[in-house]
């Protein structure tokens, strides 16, 4: 199948951020974390001794990949991007590298990706999987150490907590012994993806996006790579976060700026056409319990038309609970949305 082709008429994605943050909901010690809940452990500077008791509770009973997915087609998403491992460091799939895992560090003891990999070949969906590449707050060398300071928060973007001399960091040590061999894990163990989202390059240097952009094509020569992956190994564009642009710039336009290749924000030249806004229903990405701004299914419609009608797909995020049910109030306002398409 050729992938590129296939991207450009889905249109519409369902995205998921699931992890151990899920447990915290967006609170730590009766303090409420930023209004991304999936970043409270830096957010809240949680020790990692501390945050890896998350894992001893991590039991999600009412997981069904099979529901999930159904629920995903029923809403007209043509395809499914789950996060594998965010900024926390936690694998969602049974990693032989690393044993902070949901097989290995949990009483579920379950391969979440495998289970849904087979429920998207059931259901005719396609696959695709997140992976925080440079950004690992459970690694003494994880990246983000040489970038200062989140501006939202003024805290640091690697974990300084546990870690606080980030002059003697070194992510070449993270990225061989966990990054590329966990990305190795993803691409021969669960079947054909569509894609791997990559996120927040902030350390990683040419070599090493060119490396894991090698080793995506070696084993999955069709799986396409956005371009959060950093330096300008890509396939296609991943705007900001929910990012609406009023239009596509022209291939002049895009050629003649200036464009940084590791931010995450703005237009880059997309080398075959291809675009994509992942974008939230309320704030966060992660199970916020107290975030209930969410956007009604008209707005979501109107975005979703704005954006396809520009040729961009609209990846829409929920963020399951702990014990892995999708919050009631997206599952409602999805199938309202359905229900106009």
């Amino acid at each position: 199948m050729d992938m590129r082709k296939w991207f450009k008429e889905a249109q519409y994605g369902m995205m998921v951020h699931w992890g151990l943050y899920s447990l915290l909901g967006g609170e730590w010690k009766g303090n409420r974390g930023s209004s991304y809940a999936e970043w409270i452990q830096t957010n809240q500077r949680i020790p990692r001794a501390e945050y890896d008791r998350l894992a001893e509770a991590f039991n999600p009973i009412y997981f069904n990949a099979d529901e999930w997915i159904r629920f995903a087609k029923e809403c007209g998403m043509k395809y499914f991007v789950i996060t594998s491992k965010h900024h926390e460091g936690f694998a969602l799939f049974h990693s032989k590298v690393d044993k902070f895992n949901v097989v290995d560090a949990t009483p579920f003891g379950r391969d979440i990706i495998g289970e849904l990999s087979e429920a998207c070949y059931k259901h005719g969906i396609k696959f695709g999987l997140y992976y925080s590449q440079d950004l690992d707050w459970h690694e003494e060398h994880g990246g983000g150490y040489l970038s200062g300071h989140i501006p939202c928060s003024g805290q640091c973007w690697c974990n300084d907590w546990d870690y606080p001399d980030n002059t003697k960091k070194n992510y070449d040590i993270c990225f061989e012994n966990k990054i590329k061999p966990q990305v190795e894990e993803i691409l021969r163990g669960y079947g054909e993806l569509c894609l791997i989202w990559f996120d927040v390059p902030m350390t990683i240097k040419d070599a090493q996006s060119r490396e894991l952009f090698e080793l995506v094509k070696k084993y999955q020569p069709n799986c396409l790579i956005n371009s959060r992956l950093g330096n300008g190994a890509y396939d296609y564009v991943s705007l900001g976060d929910n990012e609406i642009p009023d239009s596509i710039p022209s291939g002049e336009e895009l050629e003649g700026a200036e464009v940084n290749l590791n931010d995450c924000d703005g237009f880059k030249p997309s080398p075959y056409g291809l675009y994509e806004t992942a974008a939230t229903i309320n704030n966060s990405w992660g199970y916020c319990a107290w975030d209930h701004d969410w956007k009604s299914p008209e707005k979501i419609l109107e975005l979703k038309q704005k954006l396809n009608g520009m040729g961009i797909n609209y990846l829409l995020n929920v963020g399951p609970d702990h014990l892995g049910r999708i919050p009631g109030e997206s599952q409602r306002i999805l199938r309202e949305v359905a229900g106009r398409l």
